[in-house]
């Protein structure tokens, strides 16, 4: 089993992260090293490398591999970068921080999810994670600023603190819901200039259960 899991998992980065377009090096090495089926329940291990999200209890999912991936790859991380990530959820995200950036700074407002993927990641040696339960909508202040930070369910806006808590140069990636439309989300990136000026772009639209403030 242990090698069928590496052979799904090699095929999912050939036919859902690669073919789409992913290019980041360092992303698509993560998607390779981390375990997915390890963040899922054991009744799901057999589709943890499918194309879709799957759930991971507390009404709340883990996401599809190549939004994963996507959104990782817009973050533009290094081996510097300190990242905030809002919403740990099972933690495999988190994961593939961890794996590409200096720090993992994580938020996550369920004390049940956040506890167990603590004990998930920390299982798996990874020592750059710092963890906190939290309402999510405020960031983490202590620990600003942060090289990007990367929310992984749909606000009804770009929330200010997220703004004040990136660097200069820092990148915000971030689902929001659009209110002209019922139910559609866009997928945004939000680069913080040297001089504080905010620039914008859509990286499409997506599907994420919602940010609870």
């Amino acid at each position: 089993m242990i090698d069928d899991y590496e052979s799904k998992r090699k095929y999912m980065v050939e036919s859902q992260i690669i073919r789409r377009g992913i290019k980041d090096k360092n992303v698509i090495n993560a998607m390779l090293k981390v375990e997915r089926h390890l963040f899922v329940n054991e009744n799901l291990k057999n589709e943890a490398y499918e194309d879709y999200p799957l759930p991971i209890g507390e009404s709340q999912t883990i996401s599809q591999p190549y939004i994963v991936a996507l959104m990782s790859e817009a973050l533009e991380l290094n081996k510097k970068s300190r990242v905030l990530e809002i919403g740990t959820g099972c933690g495999y995200q988190t994961a593939v921080l961890a794996e590409i950036a200096k720090e993992v700074y994580t938020v996550e407002r369920i004390e049940s999810l956040s506890l167990k993927a603590k004990q998930t990641l920390n299982s798996l040696g990874y020592q750059n994670i710092l963890f906190k339960i939290g309402n999510g909508a405020l960031g983490w202040k202590e620990n600003a600023p942060f090289d990007a930070i990367i929310v992984t369910a749909a606000a009804k806006k770009v929330y200010e603190a997220y703004i004040e808590q990136l660097s200069k140069n820092g990148r915000l990636v971030i689902p929001v819901e659009e209110s002209r439309f019922s139910g559609y989300q866009i997928l945004k990136k939000i680069v913080k200039s040297n001089n504080g000026q905010i620039k914008e772009y859509s990286l499409g639209g997506c599907r994420f259960v919602p940010l609870i403030d």
